[in-house]
């Protein structure tokens, strides 16, 4: 499905989650933050440029990986994205749903 973001289409799955990240930038992630009703930081996008370096790598990506990461740790990653972390951070990001979500 599409969803108009940003003065652009991107193309979306049924949870909103883009289909391809190669459409993404910087302004449509600052919208997707915003419609998750967070106000991106530095810190958030350091966490955001490490999902999207482990997606291009083909790393599944998890909490405990996150966690483990050195980038971030898990409490903080809480604080930074409440109400499903990973879930959110990585729609924020462009990247699909990790497995790992339910």
């Amino acid at each position: 499905m599409e969803k108009a973001i940003c003065n652009t289409t991107i193309e979306v799955n049924e949870e909103g989650f883009m289909i391809n990240f190669s459409e993404w930038n910087k302004e449509i992630g600052e919208e997707l933050a915003r419609e998750a009703m967070i106000e991106l930081s530095e810190r958030h996008w350091e966490i955001i440029e490490y999902i999207q370096d482990e997606h291009r790598k083909e790393v599944p990506l998890s909490i405990r990986k996150i966690g483990k990461s050195g980038v971030v740790d898990i409490k903080e990653f809480y604080a930074l994205f409440p109400k499903a972390p990973l879930k959110t951070a990585t729609k924020i990001a462009g990247v699909p749903k990790p497995a790992s979500c339910i």
